[in-house]
């Protein structure tokens, strides 16, 4: 959804309950819970280490769970108190040049496997009213080989309409959100 002003907290407390009970709006809810992407999607998958340890790997999953991937300062997650869970909606308000976006997305799995990998993580998929169509994981790893930690983002995503007609800007967002998410959860993780 595209708006000439930044949204009032009500407009958008108002947007996410008629999207509460929307269906998602591709076809494939959990398509990135394995690395093969829907047909005609485009792909993006980044990664960065975080540090090593376990205690690096518990900060790690604090950060995810209180949303610290999005502080970035042309992105504000409307509500970064909304618990990572199955179901839990959410919309991201971004800045553009001149106009803003409001994105609704909902929590469509939680990740949580434990072994020579554990992992801790969520993804979420879009609702009707986002401009895009897709799906996006966050998760950080803990190898234990090596005892390397790692925030991994694996998104698929196809453009609705509005996006389609900027698809080169759209993209350049897509990854310059990647970006400046990796950069955030690395502040969040304070590497002994």
């Amino acid at each position: 959804m595209f708006l000439l002003h930044k949204p009032s907290a009500d407009f958008i407390r108002n947007l996410l309950l008629t999207q509460t009970n929307e269906p998602f709006s591709y076809k494939n809810p959990g398509a990135t819970r394995e690395e093969s992407p829907p047909e005609n999607y485009a792909v993006d998958h980044n990664r960065v280490q975080l540090g090593i340890g376990n205690q690096v790997f518990q900060q790690a999953c604090a950060a995810v769970r209180q949303w610290k991937m999005f502080d970035m300062p042309w992105v504000q997650l409307c509500w970064p108190n909304t618990p990572i869970e199955n179901g839990a909606t959410v919309a991201v308000l971004v800045s553009h040049a001149g106009f803003w976006s409001l994105n609704p997305c909902r929590i469509v799995y939680v990740l949580e496997k434990d072994g020579v990998c554990q992992k801790y993580g969520f993804a979420y998929g879009t609702l009707p009213a986002h401009g895009e169509r897709g799906e996006e994981r966050f998760s950080v790893e803990f190898h234990q080989s090596d005892n390397s930690v790692w925030y991994d983002i694996y998104a698929v995503s196809r453009p609705r309409f509005w996006a389609r007609m900027v698809y080169p800007y759209s993209r350049a967002l897509q990854k310059r959100f990647a970006e400046d998410s990796l950069a955030a959860l690395r502040r969040a993780v304070k590497i002994p």
